[in-house]
């Protein structure tokens, strides 16, 4: 069946109270489906994430995110430990046969049927790239290269990656971020993307932010679980200090 009311959340990065919270929300408990666009585990709760997400069977739709690959490789040790975060490290190390057959196992692109846009493409990256960066003022020849490769029929793409909501046009292909769950930039709590009958709607859910860090260093055996969860759960990264650290890496001049 064509879902009419799809919610799309993404980087999620192992926070489990403001997952919560999202999925608390009215609309996204109605939803025909949940799509999470990658980066699931990454962070200072990974098995509990990954539980949840898979105690929402069929209605729940997990793209792969770069964190997801890179976790896997962590743990098997098919990818040097040289650069890789500190909670990363040590999440790939509490995740089960079971989590990682789940993470290696996780699409990207996703291409679903949505009622009012036709056939929408899930990504994280970019549909081509988990890792490629896009941006809302990425320039126009850009964003030529990164669609060069799909259908004309698909006129929405779906992204995450870079942790802030956006939604513009491009060519006249609608593109959509949902933000961050885990790791927000800009402001605290989760955001999320509402595609309804046609129509976009991005979505902030409030959190208390002193109960959800509260809430991340009670559930995480992360060493630095405090000190990470204040960093990012208060949003401390804002907006435009992101766009600066990664407008390079979209290839701009």
């Amino acid at each position: 069946m064509t879902p009419h009311s799809v919610a799309v959340l993404s980087d999620v990065h192992g926070v489990l109270p403001v997952l919560e919270a999202v999925l608390a929300e009215p609309e996204v408990r109605e939803a025909d489906l949940l799509v999470f666009t990658g980066d699931l585990a990454a962070g200072p709760q990974p098995v509990a994430v990954l539980d949840r997400l898979a105690a929402l069977g069929e209605r729940a739709l997990l793209v792969r995110g770069n964190a997801d690959r890179e976790l896997v490789g962590l743990a098997r040790g098919t990818l040097t430990a040289d650069t890789a975060w500190p909670v990363d490290l040590w999440a790939a190390r509490q995740l089960a046969p079971a989590h990682l057959a789940l993470l290696d196992g996780l699409p990207h692109p996703v291409v679903r049927e949505v009622a009012g846009f036709g056939p929408v493409v899930f990504c994280h990256g970019t549909p081509r790239d988990d890792e490629e960066v896009v941006l809302v003022d990425t320039r126009p020849t850009k964003w030529a290269e990164v669609f060069a490769g799909l259908p004309a029929e698909v006129r929405t793409v779906v992204c995450g990656h870079t942790h802030m909501p956006f939604a513009r046009l491009v060519g006249g292909r609608l593109v959509v971020n949902p933000g961050s769950i885990g790791m927000p930039y800009g402001r605290p709590g989760g955001s999320w993307v509402l595609l309804r009958d046609g129509q976009v709607s991005l979505r902030h859910t409030p959190v208390d932010v002193p109960a959800a860090i509260e809430a991340v260093v009670a559930g995480s055996a992360y060493p630095d679980a405090r000190a990470w969860a204040e960093g990012y759960l208060r949003a401390e990264v804002g907006d435009l200090e992101a766009l600066s650290a990664f407008g390079p890496r979209d290839g701009r001049g």
